[in-house]
Parts: C-alpha cells; sequence; structure tokens
C-alpha cells in the first residue's frame, strides 16, 4: 500500500469521518479502488473504525473515525511523507539552481557573439 495515499486518508478523514469513498477517491487523485483498498487495509489494522449514520431521510452512509493507533499511524507516516517531500524539494531546488546557472551562462556566450 503507497504510504502517501495511506497518509493522505487519514489525514482526511480526521478533519473529514463523513467523506465517502468516492468523495475521497476525488479529492485526492487516486481511483475509487484504490481508496477502497486503502480504508480495508486501514480498519483491518485497527486504524479506522466505521460508524454508520444517517446522511438524509432514508439513506445509510458510514463515517470513518481514526482509532488511536490511527492518530499514531498517521504522526508516524506524517514524518515519513514530510522527510520525502524535504528531499524531493531540496533535489528541486538544486536542479532550478543548475538550469538558473546554465541559462545566465548561455545568454553570456550569446551577448558575445
Amino acid at each position: 500500500m503507497d504510504r502517501d495515499v495511506q497518509f493522505r486518508v487519514l489525514r482526511l478523514l480526521e478533519h473529514h469521518p463523513e467523506t465517502s469513498q468516492r468523495e475521497i477517491s476525488d479529492a485526492l487523485g487516486v481511483s475509487l479502488g484504490a481508496v477502497n483498498y486503502v480504508l480495508k487495509a486501514l480498519i483491518e489494522k485497527g486504524e479506522v473504525k466505521i460508524k454508520n449514520f444517517r446522511a438524509s431521510d432514508n439513506k445509510l452512509r458510514y463515517a470513518y473515525i481514526l482509532t488511536p493507533r490511527g492518530i499514531e499511524a498517521k504522526a508516524r507516516l506524517m514524518a515519513g511523507f514530510l522527510k520525502r517531500k524535504l528531499a524531493e524539494y531540496e533535489a528541486l531546488k538544486a536542479e532550478i539552481e543548475s538550469l538558473d546557472v546554465e541559462l545566465a551562462a548561455q545568454r553570456e556566450r550569446e551577448g558575445r557573439a
């Protein structure tokens, strides 16, 4: 299971437990099947529990509630997510700086020609 997707699902559910799987899929830009897979795994691991509630007069919906284990997992996943994103940021920053130097050198050569 993709740790980033798992983290993003836990993060979303922490603030919006009533969100449907389709809404999670749309919000995170992942397939509905991936959301279903992640939620099943989180439920099996005891990180999320399901509660039923009525969204309208005759339609039952679910609320996905983070358990204490889920809150701990989210914190652990967040630390890894942040570490990966900072590494990506640093690599991108270095590439931008390199391209900026290369572009400045190219412009200088063109100015002399």
